[in-house]
Order: C-alpha cells, then structure tokens, then sequence
C-alpha cells in the first residue's frame, strides 16, 4: 500500500478494533506492529516449551460477548469461544471455595447463609449484563440508554466500594469472591474504581460467562487481522515506530500507545496546553507473571474448582484487601493476591497429550524487578497440595519485563493508566471526545483512552468513529458484520 488513507500504530485490541473500522469504511488502511506478531496484549505464544501455548496478557474475555464493539463485529461468528460451567473460583484454606457458575441460582445455593444476599446483589446486573457493558464501556460523560441499570449498578458500587462493604455478609465466601474480582484493578480495597471494575466483570460472569478462545487470545487478533486484509488493509509487524516522520503521509493517524509515548514521538508539534493535559496523565502499580507447563492438571483441594476458567486466590477479603493495600503503599505484600487463569481445563490444544498449562499474576508496586515465582507456587501449593511436583517448566515476568515486551505497560502497569476516579472520566483528558488529540488528524486509541483497560476493542471503534466524523466528515455508522 503506497499511500493509506489512515496509519494506525500499534496493533492491541484496540488499534486493531480501529484499523477493521476504518477498513469496513472502505479506507485505505495500514497498521504498523513493533512486535514480530500482531496482538500486542491478545497474543499467545509458546513461551515455556515446545507445545504449550501461553497468553502474553489477557486470557479470558467476558467481554468477548458482551462488549457492543464486538457484538457488532460477530466476534463469536469467527472463532470457538469456550465457556466454563464455573466463571471463577474462590479457594479459601480450611473451608470450602467460593465457586460462581455461570447459573447464579447454583452459585447462591452453595453459598449458603449469604447466598440470598449475593444473589440480591448480583441478580439485577447479571439480568441488565450488556446494558452494565455500553454503560461501562462509556465516556460516563453522557446519559445512559439504561438508566435502570445505570442505578442498580452505582448503588451496588456505593456500597461495595466503601468501608460498609460488609454489611449485607455474614460468612466468608462471597464477600472474598467479590474482592477478588475486584482486585483485577489493581488499586486500593475497598474502593470505587475496584468495586466499579469489579461487579462490571462480575456481572459477565452470571450472565455471557467468562469464556476463553480455542487456542488462545491470539485467535482475537487474527480475527481482527483477517477482516482488515479481507479489506484491503495492510498490517506490517517488526516496524518500530520512533518518531511521526518514520510514518507514511496519511490524513488520520491512529496510536494504540500511551499519551507519554505519543508526547516522544510527536515532540514540539504538540501545543502546550494540551502537552500540559497530557503529562499529568499517571500511570498505576503492575503485575509481575508467572507461566507453568505442568504435567497434569492443578490439584485444588476443592474438586469444584478444577472446572473453573478463573481462579482468584489471596484468603479472605480483609487477607485480599491488606496485600493490595500494601502494593499501593509501595510494598510487596508477603502473601500476596493472585489471579490465575487455567485454560487448558478447557481448551485440549494448549498443552500436548493430558498435559496443562497456567498463567498467574500477583500485584507489585510499579518498576518492581522482583521475580514473583516463589511467592505464586507458595500461593497455590495452599490450597492445591502438591502443585510443585507438576512443574516442568516456567517463564517469569517481572513487572520490568514486562513494561519492556509491551511499552504500553509502563513500569508493569498492564492498566496502561492508574485506574482512579479522575482518570475513568479523563482518559486521557477531560472531553465528549478524549480520543481526538489536538494535533490536527491524531487520535490516540489505546487503554489510556476512555472506556480504559480490557480486551472490549472499544477505545478503538471510538478512535475510528472520532476520525470518521472529524476527519473524513462521515457520520453513517460502518457494518461490522461477519
């Protein structure tokens, strides 16, 4: 392609999700990849052995069904999305797991004492699960199309987000389920934004389900890349980009990059007023990760759990809670919050023969060089004896490592932004319109763009739509249809 219409760089969700729009709008597209392969936080890859396929980053995706950008891309018409009977699970030492299968009235029953109250709180989000995403999936700056949803859900964030989160609770379980979902937000507990976060994916989860796809993340991207070629597009993969003058002359330029990332590159071009917005954009604490090739599948005390897709561990809520705290202090919490996702349980062609893989994560203060995999294996051997002796091998990312695969994750941040109150509304900057830049034909796209992280291509539709109207002066909506 000797002149595209529009260059997208970077190849995430996001710019993807942008780059297919554009596409579909029958512009000349050209996306243009650091990496070697495209898919930036969706790509899978053979990182421990020969054979077992590991996610970079993201592994499961409730919002693969529930965010309207891929609803409206068939994004389930063009791959195998598999659905566990159990969204996630719960262990707890010396007491049964929380376990949330996808029917609610189950999980509620095995819950016991609080399983009426778990199911008055969920219920009515995981009834109004995709008007919860397009509200989620937001600026917020605007009026919901639901406003019933909108209601149920900011009571439910009030409470659970505040120090009176326990008060509908009388045992362990449920409230230990809810903050470990919550924590994927990597910020203090309780709190709005984690509650926010939280209760959204929790919805999915009693709802669509929190699916993963055959093969793993990486069948997202292809997905995406294969309907940008079958539209013309061009996507180029080892090409860094340095500088705007390495770009082709184009008349919309699309960045799945961070607003700092965008400031280097562009340079003087960029006007001081919105220079000074951008740079006080704040990035948040990281993850450090861990991927085991295991020569069976993890022995969890609680045979329910061996069928879920998701596993959250860390104790109870106030356990959760105190090594979360202790990471937004600055700290490494001694026992750790851990999230790990078992795709193999589901999926045959992740591992060879009856072979497993798993992926985890634990919360670590930002810029953190510290290797995690002792404190992950202590974390799961508690409640799965026996875990070590099926290790054969691992691969161990360090927040540091991790900001240096992806330069979206700055410092390990995988949020690209500190996910607080401010910046769920400025993402990156207060506006009806935060991915249009003020460099005339630059829109910024990625997860430090408004809805903000997650696998859900939505800040990149935006981005695309933002171009179509401000740019090539097109407001007809573009099909995305498979």
């Amino acid at each position: 392609m000797t002149s595209p219409d529009v260059v997208v760089v970077g190849s995430g969700p996001n710019g993807l999700a942008a780059a297919a729009t554009l596409a579909r709008a029958g512009l000349g597209v050209q996306v243009f990849e650091r990496s070697d392969a495209p898919g930036g936080g969706t790509r899978t890859a053979e990182l421990t052995l020969p054979g077992y396929h590991h996610d970079i980053c993201s592994a499961v995706h409730p919002l693969a069904v529930a965010s309207p950008f891929f609803r409206a891309f068939g994004l389930a018409e063009r791959l195998e999305l598999l659905t566990p009977e159990v969204s996630f699970a719960h262990p707890l030492p010396d007491r049964p797991a929380g376990v949330a299968y996808l029917d609610l009235a189950r999980t509620a029953h095995e819950l016991g004492a609080d399983g009426a109250a778990y199911r008055r709180m969920i219920e009515p989000l995981a009834d109004r699960a995709l008007a919860v995403a397009r509200f989620t999936g937001s600026s917020l700056l605007g009026i919901p199309d639901d406003p019933i949803a909108a209601g149920f859900f900011a009571a439910r964030v009030l409470e659970q987000g505040t120090p009176v989160w326990n008060a509908r609770f009388r045992e362990e379980q449920a409230p230990a389920m809810i903050t470990g979902v919550s924590a994927h937000a990597i910020v203090r507990q309780p709190s709005l934004v984690a509650a926010g976060a939280g209760l959204a994916l929790q919805a999915h989860a009693h709802a669509g389900g929190w699916p993963i796809p055959r093969g793993g993340s990486q069948a997202i991207a292809d997905a995406l890349v294969a309907d940008i070629r079958a539209h013309g597009g061009e996507v180029v993969t080892g090409h860094d980009i340095r500088r705007l003058s390495d770009l082709p002359p184009a008349r919309a330029t699309v960045m799945d990059i961070t607003p700092r990332a965008f400031l280097a590159l562009a340079g003087d071009r960029v006007p001081a007023r919105y220079r000074r917005a951008l740079s006080r954009f704040r990035h948040g604490n990281a993850a450090a990760k861990v991927d085991f090739a295991l020569s069976g599948p993890v022995p969890w005390a609680d045979e329910r759990v061996r069928k879920a897709g998701t596993v959250h561990l860390g104790g109870t809520r106030a356990d959760m809670a105190w090594a979360e705290n202790q990471v937004a202090r600055g700290r490494h919490a001694a026992d750790p919050y851990v999230l790990v996702s078992q795709p193999s349980v589901l999926d045959d062609s992740r591992a060879p023969g009856d072979h497993h893989v798993l992926w985890a994560y634990t919360h670590v203060p930002a810029g953190s060089d510290v290797d995690q995999t002792e404190a992950i294996t202590r974390t799961i051997e508690r409640v799965a004896p026996g875990f070590r002796d099926l290790i054969i091998a691992h691969r161990s990312a360090t927040a540091v490592d991790l900001s240096e695969q992806n330069p979206n994750y700055v410092g390990g941040d995988i949020s690209a932004g500190a996910a607080t109150l401010w910046q769920l509304l400025a993402r990156p900057v207060l506006s009806r319109d935060p991915w249009r830049t003020a460099l005339d034909g630059f829109y910024l796209c990625g997860s430090s763009t408004v809805p903000g992280p997650g696998v859900h291509g939505l800040s990149g539709w935006y981005a695309a739509q933002s171009a179509l109207r401000n740019t090539f002066g097109r407001r007809a909506p573009v099909d995305l249809a498979p």
